[in-house]
């Protein structure tokens, strides 16, 4: 069989794959702010889960090989949100934390049972209509106040409530 998407493993490969080594990953926190700037709301994924659990996620996926670390986070931000989201992705490619999630509990807030992955994660600015796709089924707006609350938060696996609330800090909401 001839591969015709190059970058992609096959599910055998991606699972040997995790088995030996960290994935690169980015994230997103999809934010919207005012003209001053100030972030005045944040977009949560909800998420049916393998196992039939329903949770509350950010903008979240690999980088392939050979794809540059912009292109990635373009690549997820539409699959997610959709093509007419209009991600004003930063200048800058620095992140504003790295997340090392581990299979075992307890080493970092973060968690991924399938692998040891390294995120980068990235505050970007939406001005446009997003509209779910792939495997999210809805696109929820918070308030900063509202998205770290411990309703919200315990709807967050892994420790995206925790790298949400990093963000939101990042971004100077003082929460």
């Amino acid at each position: 069989m001839t591969e015709t998407t190059p970058g992609w493993l096959s599910s055998d490969e991606l699972e040997m794959t995790r088995a030996r080594m960290p994935i690169l990953y980015v994230e997103a926190v999809p934010v919207r702010v005012d003209d001053s700037g100030e972030v005045t709301s944040v977009g949560l994924l909800l998420r049916i889960g393998p196992d039939g659990t329903v949770s509350r996620t950010l903008v979240s996926g690999r980088v392939l090989h050979h794809e540059r670390v912009r292109d990635a986070l373009l690549r997820h931000l539409e699959k997610d949100l959709g093509p007419v989201a209009l991600p004003r992705v930063p200048a800058s490619l620095q992140p504003f934390t790295v997340a090392e999630y581990f299979p075992t509990h307890g080493v970092t807030p973060y968690h991924d049972p399938r692998q040891h992955a390294v995120s980068l994660a990235y505050i970007v600015p939406v001005t446009g209509d997003c509209r779910p796709r792939q495997d999210a089924l809805d696109l929820v707006w918070f308030s900063p106040q509202d998205a770290v609350s411990e309703a919200v938060q315990s709807e967050m696996p892994g420790g995206h409530g925790v790298l949400l609330k990093q963000a939101l800090a990042h971004a100077g909401c003082g929460i």
